[in-house]
């Protein structure tokens, strides 16, 4: 933090104004919103591109997971490079990225164009995520933990909501909506401009662009334990992005956008809500609370699912998400404080490397078993018996969490305290 000092004092010696720790704060978690906001609005509009190209539900699934794939790729070769570089040109450089993907989204004329624009949205966001996450943390480390793992659903579900509503009450629905999200990246990028950076620059930039998945040693044993929670969750979210659309439409037996990006709503919604009301439990009491709710919510949509029970459906969603949320930030707070100010962003690049595998592959997997005509009622029952089966897991690995861990809150709370110390200098 002696980085974050010299910084202040540098600004006052030249008089450049910059934002508040508490304005750059905000400011960040509204870039993590606004990105997984970006990634999830095209989620209703799938069934219209699909009307209007014609491409098969395998190829929905691989528009969805080619986004995954490119966030994977981001992660692995420029998930580092902020802490090297510094997070403020990492993040400005992305938001421009994240500008130019809405032109591409507004102007694709194919499937093609939408596998472009998916690819460069993926790159974009993996090469952020873990900045903004850092950078978050860098400022206030109790709070950055609760936004890194509030903030991700609420975008999400604010995404799926805009783009249902946009599509079904808005002209332009595949145009207006990517305007509005480029204006707020546009934004986002003049309050970067006036936001100090966090950490010091430090040597080997180029070195840091190789791909490298070390892990702090102190991480490595709680991430162990995270991984079957990780995995779970976000496979479960992965599901809903690409075809939860073509579900809801098959139970209801409507083709309206909104409901179409409806169950990826309450999903993530439940998943931000839980994450604020819970927030003051040890990380093991998250991860036990969330895996319990993950595998209650998944097992009831599964006997929802046959009966097109849809206020149950809702009901078992709401529920799992609460596990998406909860199971997610125990998982984060067992795992980044851990790590050294200049291994937060690798650290955290490294989480989501698992989670964005996790919500990639299995979606993909679904939507090949689609292809050869297996009803989705019986692959989303499939799906739900394996996501409920690592929930367990989950459940039984949190039992294992030693008493370092479970002394987690106490240092994030330490380390609170001697940041704010700092800032106030």
């Amino acid at each position: 933090m002696h980085s974050a000092t010299s910084a202040v004092k540098s600004s006052s010696r030249s008089g450049t104004r910059y934002l508040s720790p508490d304005a750059s704060f905000y400011l960040l978690a509204s870039m993590t919103v606004s990105f997984l906001a970006g990634s999830s609005a095209p989620t209703p509009l799938y069934p219209l591109y699909q009307a209007m190209w014609g491409f098969s539900p395998v190829m929905l699934t691989i528009v969805f997971g080619i986004y995954a794939l490119a966030v994977l790729a981001a992660l692995l070769i420029a998930g580092r490079l902020s802490d090297t570089l510094g997070r403020r040109p990492v993040l400005i450089v992305a938001a421009l990225g994240q500008a130019l993907v809405m032109l591409l989204f507004a102007t694709a004329e194919s499937v093609t164009g939408l596998l472009v624009a998916r690819v460069v949205q993926g790159v974009t966001t993996g090469a952020a995520i873990g900045a903004i996450g850092a950078a978050m943390i860098d400022l206030d480390k109790s709070r950055g933990t609760v936004a890194n793992a509030v903030a991700p659903p609420f975008g999400t579900a604010l995404g799926a909501l805009i783009g249902g509503i946009f599509l079904q009450y808005l002209p332009g629905p595949t145009h207006f909506v990517y305007a509005v999200l480029a204006a707020i990246f546009m934004a986002q990028i003049l309050g970067l401009m006036f936001m100090e950076e966090s950490i010091s620059a430090q040597p080997g930039v180029l070195g840091s662009l190789k791909p490298r998945l070390n892990l702090p040693r102190a991480t490595r044993e709680p991430l162990l334990l995270a991984v079957p929670i990780l995995v779970s969750v976000w496979a479960l979210a992965g599901f809903y992005g690409s075809l939860g659309p073509m579900l809801i439409r098959g139970m209801l037996n409507s083709h309206s956008p909104v409901l179409g990006g409806l169950a990826l709503f309450v999903l993530a919604a439940s998943a931000g809500i839980s994450v604020l009301l819970l927030q003051q439990r040890t990380p093991r009491q998250m991860v036990m609370l969330g895996a319990g709710s993950l595998f209650a919510g998944v097992g009831l949509t599964a006997l929802t699912l046959p009966r097109g029970a849809i206020g149950l459906f809702f009901l078992g969603t709401a529920v799992a998400g609460i596990g998406f949320g909860v199971g997610f930030q125990g998982a984060v707070r067992s795992v980044i404080p851990s790590a050294a100010p200049h291994e937060r962003a690798g650290t955290l690049s490294i989480i989501f490397i698992i989670c964005y595998l996790a919500m990639g592959v299995p979606a993909v997997v679904a939507g090949s078993i689609l292809a050869r005509h297996v009803n989705i009622i019986a692959v989303a029952q499939y799906f739900c018996a394996v996501i409920m089966a690592l929930a367990a897991v989950a459940c039984l690995g949190a039992t294992r969490r030693t008493n370092g861990v479970e002394a987690t809150p106490s240092a994030e709370m330490a380390a609170k305290r001697v940041d704010s110390h700092h800032f106030a200098e």
